[in-house]
Formats: structure tokens, sequence, C-alpha cells
């Protein structure tokens, strides 16, 4: 998309955020902690604030996909080094010059605009491996980012890959009832609720109906089997301040899995506990310094 754009093509909006509020308190895992080095959680933080300004334009109720679009293609030609834009897209322009400096590949940033473009344009997914693509473009760039910012051998992709995937199934499970009142998004699978008897109707529902509960299962059992790969990132990895941060997120992640197989997102919020952070935060951090470099088996 972003290398053949071309600012003719392009006539963005001068003020192009729609900030939502949100912020990395509400993440389900912790975004450039202090178990990475100080001198790398600027440029995560950076990345961060890129990912949350275009993530916002495409959850935005209230803008058109015609105007979603043309925000989101002005932030990647902005990250790209286009000319012609103003302060508005001041947090590309920031992770352009973080990731030059860094040596890390625009990619990671433009895989993400991508995504949020497939939101614009496409609410429905009928297929296991239709979602797995979707996660490519929206989840796992934010994994290889961390590792090439940590100069790790791509190698570890698979392993991060898989978490980042399972990270995005299970919040997409977390909020199935907001994403589709507030946009008419629907990641539940609409191939497996056919399958099981059940509509992408039964997400209106208060509380989860049968058959979206065995879909839903289904979907978790997807992430379960993701977990196999994930749980291998720490020991893949030979910075231990890396191996520690993705320890905490891989208990995070296991915990999010049991909670959804017990809890119904319709009837109320799954989320995690502060007691859930904690335990996993000092299981993950002395498991994962324990397993870096230990090499993934």
């Amino acid at each position: 998309m972003s290398e053949t754009m071309n600012n003719a093509e392009i006539a963005p909006p001068a003020t192009p955020e729609t900030p939502s509020g949100k912020g990395a308190g509400d993440e389900n895992f912790p975004v450039g902690s202090f178990l990475l080095p100080k001198r790398l959680r600027p440029h995560v933080a950076t990345y961060y604030a890129f990912a949350r300004a275009i993530d916002d334009i495409a959850d935005n109720p209230d803008l058109t996909p015609q105007e979603k679009i043309l925000r989101l293609h002005g932030f990647d030609a902005a990250l790209q080094g286009k000319t012609g834009f103003d302060d508005g897209y001041d947090k590309a322009y920031a992770l352009r010059a973080s990731l030059k400096a860094t040596g890390v590949t625009t990619k990671h940033g433009s895989d993400l605009v991508a995504a949020f473009v497939q939101d614009a344009e496409k609410n429905r997914y009928a297929t296991w491996d239709e979602l797995l693509g979707y996660c490519e473009l929206s989840a796992n760039p934010v994994g290889r980012f961390l590792l090439d910012l940590h100069g790790e051998d791509k190698a570890g992709y698979r392993y991060s890959d898989a978490l980042c995937t399972v990270l995005q199934i299970v919040n997409h499970l977390q909020d199935c009832a907001d994403d589709k009142r507030s946009l008419d998004r629907v990641y539940v699978l609409g191939d497996w609720l056919a399958e099981e008897g059940a509509s992408i109707d039964d997400i209106d529902c208060e509380a989860m109906t049968p058959g979206l509960r065995r879909v839903s299962d289904r979907m978790l059992d997807g992430c379960d089997a993701l977990m196999v790969d994930a749980r291998k990132l720490p020991a893949a990895l030979n910075s231990k301040s890396l191996a520690m941060e993705s320890a905490v997120i891989v208990h995070l992640a296991d915990r999010l899995i049991k909670l959804l197989r017990k809890g119904d997102p319709l009837a109320s919020r799954v989320a995690l506990s502060k007691v859930d952070f904690a335990a996993a935060g000092l299981r993950g951090a002395v498991g994962g310094f324990l397993a870096a470099g230990r090499g993934a088996r």
C-alpha cells in the first residue's frame, strides 16, 4: 500500500487523530514496562502511541469508512517520509525517526495501518484462516517490532506471532458485544456459528447461547494450540529483559483463556484482575529470566 502512494493521491485532514482516551493501562498486557531496558522504553512508547492513534481512528463510530481510510493512509504516508503532512501526523513522523535510529523496518508500522484499513473495509470473518490473516497484520507486527528492537533473531517471529495472535483473539472475544454494537464488527467466525446452530444475532443477547458458547470454546481451543509455540518465546530470546516481559505476557494470555472459558463476556466484563497481573508478573519475571537464551524446544 504505502510503497505505491504519492502525495497527489492523498488529501487527508490536517487533524486526523480522533483520540478515544484509551492508553497503555487499558491493555491486557504490559506496554514498555520496567522489565525492558530503559534505553528502549521510549522507542516502545513511540510505537505504541502510533498504534493507539491509528487504532482510535479505525474504531471511531462517527467516521465513515472512507474518512478512516483517508486518515490511515495519511499516517502511513508520513511514516514512509512523504512530505506535505503537518503536525497532525507527528506520531507517524516520531515513529519514523525512532525506527531510523534503531534500524527497525517501517513495515511493522505499515502492517498495522493495513490492518486498520481492513477494519474499515471488512466487518465479518467466516473462517479461522481468515481471522489468522487479520491477526498477521493487526497483532503480530507488535511482537516482531519488539524482537527487532532488541536485536533478536527473526526465527523468534514464529513464537511471538503465536502469542500476539492469541492476545488479539481473546481481546475479540472479550469485546465481541461492544464491537458489534458500536461498530457492527464481528470477529466471531461465521462458518462456525452456522455449524453450531448459532448466528451473529446471538451476540446481541444478554448471555451467551449454547451455540455461541461452543464457537467461543472452539476459538479458545485454537488459542490453546497457538500457546504451544507462544510458551517457547522466552527461551527463544537472548535478551533477559525481553524474555521476562514475554513470560509475563504468556502467563497473562493463559489466564485470559481460562477466564473466558469460565466467564460470559455478554453478561459481564471478563478481564484480568490486579491479582492476575501480580501473579503473572512474579512468575513470568522469574521464569523468563531463567529461560532466556536456552533455545525453544
